[in-house]
């Protein structure tokens, strides 16, 4: 069996071997069919009743001990965006405060990062390897490193729990392929992790030179919408790059429907057509969503964004006490934090 490494490993995570892959993409599998199966009529309202005693003894301890530990914020953009940017940024930002954040890299495929991370998945799991023995192309190698990862990721999150105390932030970079963490398993299963331990919140990075035209401004708000009902935590919108494009315009269609409707009057084609029927439509999620603007060059917005992070922390903490309240009466919500519900009240 061929063991996938760099030169070596100095994270403390325990190298992966490809032979993993096959027994860990059917294991959650087998788990959830195991998981799913009604036990017998006889002993079915006392299963009921000791699960939701559980449900409500646990999501009572997570209220009480999420207090003290650092937020979680899992940094989420599109290739060009400036998302690894923006974490050197925050990491030379949180370094000036004497608070030097935990730092995590999910992209096995980036070839050096401008801040040393605390976890790195390369030091791990060497993507082209995984290309190779798999005839994959680079986005299947990414796709499969992180899936790799994500059989280890209990690891990670040991370590993290090491070092919470003398934490305030931990940062998690993504890969640049947006889809790969957002929409597979293995995101899935990495984010509940941190969720279920740890205050979490997402960033999403958007490029906004890119973003001045009123159709692109809509593809990039209907794809935050479908992240943030997906993954149902607390979500930014980091509008980056201001040093070269101002935030003001993005901002102010978010907060004024009327003056999209203007800007997007000049677009002939169907998806200007499309664009202003869906600002209509995304109105209602403006409400609900928190954004700022920040430049990763000059640090400009750094200020706001640890700001707005508090506070989507405090949200976070609000929907583990509705967890709590729902425990409580027995009705243990659908996914683990129901922040969507907590953000229509």
């Amino acid at each position: 069996m061929t063991r996938l490494t760099r030169s070596r490993v100095a994270r403390g995570i325990p190298l992966l071997e490809v032979g993993h892959v096959a027994s860990a993409m059917a294991s959650p599998a087998d788990a959830r069919a195991e998981a799913v199966r009604p036990p017998p009529d006889s002993e079915g309202t006392d299963l009921a009743s000791e699960a939701a005693a559980a449900a409500s003894a646990s999501a009572t301890a997570a209220s009480a001990s999420m207090d003290d530990k650092p937020t979680v914020a899992i940094v989420i953009g599109m290739a060009g965006s400036g998302k690894t940017s923006l974490m050197q940024r925050v990491n030379a930002y949180k370094h000036a405060q004497g608070k030097p954040p935990y730092i995590i890299n999910l992209d096995p495929a980036v070839t050096q990062t401008p801040y040393d991370a605390n976890v790195d998945i390369r030091d791990t799991v060497d993507y082209k390897e995984v290309m190779k023995q798999y005839s994959l192309g680079p986005n299947g190698g990414i796709m499969t490193a992180l899936n790799l990862f994500a059989t280890k990721f209990d690891q990670v999150m040991s370590l993290v729990e090491a070092k919470a105390d003398a934490l305030e932030h931990v940062f998690i970079d993504t890969p640049g392929q947006i889809e790969i963490f957002t929409w597979s398993a293995s995101g899935t299963i990495i984010s509940d992790m941190l969720a279920y331990s740890f205050p979490t919140v997402l960033l999403y990075v958007i490029d906004t030179p890119r973003t001045t035209s009123p159709v692109t401004f809509m593809s990039n708000m209907l794809y935050a919408c479908s992240i943030m009902y997906k993954f149902k935590l607390p979500f930014i919108v980091v509008f980056n790059k201001t040093d070269i494009t101002s935030a003001d315009f993005a901002l102010e269609w978010m907060t004024d429907y009327e003056k999209f409707q203007q800007a997007v009057a000049g677009e002939t084609a169907y998806a200007g057509s499309l664009s202003s029927s869906m600002g209509l439509v995304l109105d209602e999620f403006y409400h609900n969503i928190t954004a700022v603007a920040v430049s990763a060059v000059t640090g400009e917005g750094m200020d706001e964004l640890f700001a707005k992070i508090d506070i989507a922390a405090e949200e976070y903490h609000v929907c583990v006490r509705l967890l709590c309240s729902r425990a409580r009466r027995g009705r243990a919500p659908a996914s683990t934090y129901e922040c969507i519900e907590y953000r229509a009240r």
